[in-house]
């Protein structure tokens, strides 16, 4: 099996020098089910398992996930390997864990392209884009936003308005998979060792899409129902070749994407307050109450929707707040554990 079909590269092979040797190979990550991997090496897909040392000196977040490049063990006779490193990534989509605990989820590694899907119908939500929007531009990744069931309005015009208002600097894609139309335009992001995310909530047509891009009905799909909700389907991670070369990442729906990097929101994802905030009297602004805001004043003049002036807050609040507890987290995992961060 060539590995560059699967995107290994010149970063991969010179992060995985220092392991040469003592039988270690190089394999991807294809599946993950708790503790357990199905590789993609040189010898074929290889069920494989963490070393003890990796499973017990590493944070959850620091295991392989889909996506991954690994450094690994092949016992052919068995077709299984061990996994001892995970080598450096290119890029990362992460979420907070659902719940309440305070630990990141590794979503998906090594993505070139993060299709954000959404479907031209009720589920719209530029609120729901704006989240998604911020995670996928922290990843690392180069996000495109799609709109999928083209098919279910007759006029997509005003949705796509306000889809650009959202995001002017991201590609958008209107297609339909149940029909087949507008995929020609993502062959750009499908070639040969290229790596692509499917994310969005769930019944936006992510399986569908899958389907479609596949040729044969390989992912479990749902018919929408009367009230032009879909069901997710998906219930794994998996990296999937495709008949062009390219190596694709299904995701299960999510019904809230918790941010998890703790960083301000990016000027991607809010082009138009980015932009007056250059204007505002102090540099450490927070546009709100302070005197000389020009992102305040923008927004009261009617140039920045309010709609996207407390979305912008709402996410700052909610980072400023995940901050603050894995700061608690960390002081508490000190003092239980003097000279330990925790896992």
């Amino acid at each position: 099996m060539a590995l560059d079909a699967y995107g290994w590269n010149e970063h991969f092979a010179a992060a995985f020098a220092e392991h040469a040797g003592e039988g270690h190979e190089p394999g991807r990550v294809l599946l993950r089910y708790n503790e357990y991997f199905t590789l993609a090496t040189a010898h074929g897909e290889l069920l494989a398992e963490l070393s003890g040392r990796l499973l017990h000196r590493t944070r959850k977040s620091e295991r392989p996930a889909v996506g991954d490049w690994v450094v690994m063990t092949p016992y052919l006779d068995e077709r299984k390997a061990v996994i001892h490193a995970t080598l450096p990534r290119t890029s990362k989509f992460s979420r907070r864990f659902k719940g309440t605990e305070t630990r990141e989820q590794v979503v998906a590694a090594n993505i070139d392209t993060l299709f954000i899907v959404t479907s031209l119908n009720q589920e719209l939500s530029p609120r729901r884009l704006e989240r998604y929007l911020t995670t996928a531009v922290r990843s690392g990744a180069r996000p495109v936003i799609l709109l999928n069931k083209a098919d279910l309005v007759s006029d997509p015009a005003p949705m796509l308005d306000l889809v650009r208002r959202v995001a002017p600097e991201t590609p958008i894609h209107m297609v339909s998979a149940a029909r087949g139309t507008g995929l020609d335009v993502l062959a750009p992001y499908l070639e040969t060792g290229q790596t692509v995310a499917l994310v969005g909530s769930s019944g936006v047509g992510k399986s569908s899409l899958i389907n479609t891009l596949l040729g044969e009905a390989r992912q479990a799909v749902r018919e929408i129902r009367e009230s032009d909700k879909g069901r997710h389907t998906t219930t794994h991670r998996e990296l999937i070749r495709l008949p062009e070369g390219a190596l694709l990442v299904d995701t299960p729906g999510m019904m809230e994407l918790q941010l998890w990097e703790d960083e301000e929101p990016t000027a991607e994802a809010f082009t138009e307050i980015e932009a007056a905030a250059e204007r505002c009297r102090f540099r450490d602004c927070r546009h709100e109450a302070e005197p000389g805001c020009a992102v305040r004043e923008a927004m009261e003049r009617g140039e920045i929707p309010r709609a996207r002036y407390d979305s912008y807050h709402r996410l700052h609040g909610e980072l400023r707040e995940l901050s603050r507890k894995k700061e608690e987290k960390t002081w508490k995992q000190r003092k239980g554990h003097p000279g330990r961060t925790g896992r």
